[in-house]
C-alpha cells in the first residue's frame, strides 16, 4: 500500500464507512443522458471532527462584484519557487495572474470564463510551453474552450486557439497529460451533465482539438481534476458526490461513486477538486464542502475518508474563506511560508471588499489534520 502514512489516521473512520451502489442506466455514446453505470459506492460516515487552518495572505479582490471570482490553478517555478505564479478566473471579466505575494500581476479580458487548469510541457508549434485552458461561457448556447499559453517571466496570458466545446454552457474544465507520450486532453461540462473529452495538438501552425468521447452525469457537474498519474478523471456533481472515471480516450465509460453527499461529512454543493500525489498513484482527494464551508480529504486509493478542514481567520487582517468554489493544491518548496506546498481556494465571502483566493501552507494543512 503506497500511501500507508495516511492509513493511521483513516483506520477508524474508515471502520465506519457503509457502503451503497447505484446501477443508473448506460449512456448512449455520443449524447448521453444518464451517467453510465455505477461499479462501486461511495462511502458514508458518522459526523467527524473539521480542525481549523488559517491562511498566510489573499490576493487582491478581483474587479467585478457579487459572485465573481471562482477558479485557481498554480504554477511553480522551480528555479525561483517565490516568483510561482496562481491564475484565477473573474468569471464576469476574465483571467487574473497573481504573484505569490497576492499582488495582481497581469489580467487578460476574456469575459465570461468559469473554471481554468493548466498543464506544463506542452509542444505548442515545436515549442515547450504552459498551456492554460478555460471554460467560456459568454455564449451560452455555444461553449467554448480558449486556449492560452502562460509567459512566465512577464506573468502574462496569450490567447492561442478558441475552440468549439461542442456543448451548451460550459462550466467546468480539467486537463489531462498523458504520461506515455505527453498528449493532451481537456475534459469540459456543461450544466445539464454533459462532459465532453477533447484531444489537443498544438504542435502544429494550427490549433487542433478533436472531440475523442462523451461521458455524463445525471445533473449539474462541475468541477474536476484529472490524476495524470493513474489516468483517472474526477468528476463533482454539485447535488450528488464526487464520481471516478477512467480517463483513457478509448477507456471504459463505467463512473464509480467516490464519495456521496450524506451532509455531514460533505455538504453540497461539491465544486473544487484537486489531487494531492503521494508516490507512483497514491495520496489524497481534496474536496470544497461548499454547504458547509469546509473541505474533505480522501485517501484516492482507498476512498476513505481522511479529514475535515476549515480555513479560518488568522487574526493579522486575513479572513477566512466561506463557499469555496475553485481550489487547487501544488507540493513542494514555495519559500518560507509556504515550505512543503501552497493550497489555494477562492473565498465567497471576502465583504467588505470582492471575493478572492486565500493562500494556505499545506504543511499547516497537515499539521491541524495529523497527517506524517
Amino acid at each position: 500500500m503506497k500511501t500507508s502514512h495516511y492509513m493511521a489516521l483513516s483506520l477508524t473512520l474508515a471502520a465506519m464507512l457503509a457502503a451503497c451502489t447505484q446501477e443508473p442506466p448506460a449512456a448512449p455514446a455520443e449524447a448521453p443522458a444518464e451517467p453510465a453505470p455505477v461499479t462501486e459506492a461511495a462511502s458514508v460516515a458518522p459526523a467527524v471532527t473539521t480542525f481549523d487552518v488559517m491562511p498566510v495572505r489573499e490576493t487582491v479582490p478581483v474587479a467585478s462584484i457579487d459572485d465573481a471570482a471562482d477558479d485557481p490553478a498554480i504554477w511553480r517555478n522551480d528555479a525561483d519557487p517565490l516568483q510561482s505564479l496562481i491564475i484565477g478566473t473573474d468569471k464576469d471579466a476574465g483571467l487574473n495572474v497573481y504573484g505569490l505575494d497576492g499582488s495582481l500581476k497581469s489580467f487578460f479580458p476574456a469575459g465570461l470564463v468559469n473554471n481554468l487548469d493548466l498543464r506544463a510541457g506542452i509542444n505548442v508549434n515545436g515549442a515547450d510551453a504552459i498551456v492554460v485552458a478555460a471554460s467560456d461561457r459568454n455564449d451560452i448556447m455555444n461553449g467554448v474552450m480558449p486556449l492560452y499559453t502562460l509567459d512566465t517571466a512577464a506573468a502574462t496570458l496569450t490567447e492561442i486557439a478558441k475552440v468549439p466545446a461542442e456543448i451548451a454552457e460550459a462550466y467546468g474544465i480539467c486537463l489531462y497529460r498523458r504520461p506515455m507520450d505527453a498528449a493532451l486532453f481537456a475534459f469540459i461540462n456543461d450544466t445539464a451533465g454533459k462532459i465532453n473529452q477533447f484531444q489537443i495538438d498544438l504542435s502544429g501552425a494550427a490549433p487542433n482539438a478533436t472531440l475523442v468521447r462523451t461521458l455524463s452525469v445525471a445533473t449539474q457537474p462541475e468541477g474536476c481534476v484529472v490524476d495524470d498519474r493513474t489516468g483517472l478523471l474526477y468528476v463533482g456533481e454539485e447535488g450528488t458526490g464526487i464520481w471516478r472515471f477512467n480517463a483513457a480516450p478509448d477507456g471504459e465509460t463505467t463512473a464509480t461513486a467516490f464519495a456521496t453527499i450524506d451532509r455531514v461529512t460533505l455538504f453540497d454543493d461539491v465544486e473544487g477538486l484537486t489531487v494531492v500525489p503521494q508516490g507512483d498513484t497514491g495520496g489524497l482527494l481534496l474536496a470544497s464542502s461548499q454547504g458547509d464551508n469546509a473541505y474533505v480529504l480522501y485517501d484516492l486509493e482507498t476512498m476513505a475518508l481522511i479529514a475535515r478542514f476549515r480555513v479560518v481567520d488568522n487574526g493579522a487582517g486575513v479572513d477566512g474563506t466561506f463557499e469555496t468554489d475553485g481550489l487547487d493544491v501544488m507540493l513542494g518548496d514555495f519559500g518560507p511560508d509556504f515550505p512543503e506546498g501552497i493550497f489555494v481556494a477562492q473565498d465567497g465571502d471576502n465583504m467588505p471588499e470582492t471575493q478572492n483566493f486565500k493562500y494556505v501552507s499545506w504543511a499547516a494543512v497537515k499539521t491541524a489534520v495529523g497527517l506524517q
